[in-house]
């Protein structure tokens, strides 16, 4: 009896589209090359000397995906800046603890590899990793026949930084009377797309949808990536005392401000303080909200949190505004006992 032979492609894994992927990879990783890469894609393992300026380097690390924001890119076929939306999510957590991002690896997940979409998606990664000046310094490509439905994929990184012992912001020196400052977000950035994408069907059932936000195309102002405030903080972090930072992702302001704070203390934020845009106001009245549940579900218009005496406040926001941040001052550091974040009137 005579078996067909079975090769790695009839399975469905095509090692081809892999290794053309890699060489269309390649160059985009040299963009984001930086001081300390010893050796980086292609190699089983990725290369990387702390740069000899730190006395005392400790490394942070952080990792994460991107939800369920993917689903409305596979829908929508836009691929190109989830990529940053991957790199920000970790990035952006390192940042937190006031470390620079050095480098970055992600992971990408498919049934079936499609070069040109997998390359946008890469793309993406890339610009974020140029954007924060971390390397992106390797990273894998699964192809894995009937894991993911067809036109689907999965995406997940790390970052790893580094910050001297001494400049590790710990939030332990927080106390009542500083000032809570609030950075822009771009939009909704990577979190609770779950209802993002309930808010699109109830509007496109009722006929409701709108076809701009914000001055935008729909799409756009949804799908807008998550902002990188690396570089913008660390300027201000080198010039101004800084108490604490919270990147705020999933929990929104008020369950994601806390875990920066010391025990009893709360951070009391003035409604009103920052404006609401188009795009949150509509999902709010979509969804049927209240200001509380839409301050823990979405970022509600602020990515990023700066804790701060109030006599550093004014420099500090003028610094990040000379950056190019959007600066609002949100709210105050108060007294609570079992802490919290509490919008107040």
């Amino acid at each position: 009896m005579t078996t067909t032979p079975l090769s790695y492609k009839d399975a469905g894994v095509d090692i081809d589209a892999g290794d053309a992927l890699v060489e269309r990879i390649k160059p985009l990783a040299k963009k984001t090359l930086r001081e300390g890469v010893l050796a980086g894609i292609g190699g089983f393992g990725a290369l990387f000397e702390v740069p000899k300026r730190y006395r005392e380097p400790v490394l942070v690390s952080g990792t994460d995906g991107v939800g369920t924001k993917l689903k409305l890119a596979f829908e929508w076929n836009m691929h190109d800046t989830v990529g940053i939306d991957l790199v920000a999510m970790s990035v952006n957590d390192v940042l937190v603890q006031g470390a620079e991002p050095l480098f970055f690896l992600d992971y990408f997940a498919c049934g079936k590899l499609d070069v040109d979409t997998a390359a946008a998606v890469v793309g993406g990664i890339a610009r974020g990793c140029e954007l924060s000046g971390c390397a992106l310094i390797g990273g894998e490509t699964a192809e894995m026949p009937g894991m993911y439905p067809p036109g689907e994929y999965d995406l997940a990184g790390f970052a790893v930084g580094a910050v001297e012992k001494s400049n590790i912001l710990t939030g332990q020196n927080v106390q009542a009377g500083d000032v809570v400052l609030g950075l822009a977000s771009s939009g909704v950035h990577s979190n609770g797309f779950s209802l993002v994408r309930k808010c699109i069907e109830r509007a496109e059932a009722a006929g409701t949808l709108p076809s701009t936000l914000d001055g935008q195309p729909l799409r756009q102002a949804i799908m807008a990536p998550t902002r990188l405030y690396v570089k913008n903080v660390l300027a201000a972090l080198a010039l101004h005392p800084i108490k604490a930072l919270a990147h705020i992702t999933g929990g929104g302001l008020l369950e994601n401000i806390p875990r920066v704070l010391p025990p009893g203390l709360a951070a009391h934020l003035q409604k009103g303080s920052w404006p609401q845009s188009e795009l949150f106001a509509w999902l709010q009245a979509t969804a049927g909200i209240d200001d509380t549940e839409m301050n823990r579900t979405f970022n509600n218009g602020i990515g990023m949190v700066v804790v701060v005496d109030a006599a550093y406040a004014d420099a500090t926001a003028a610094t990040l505004r000379g950056h190019g941040e959007t600066v609002y001052a949100i709210g105050r550091i108060a007294p609570q006992a079992g802490g919290a974040a509490v919008l107040v009137a």
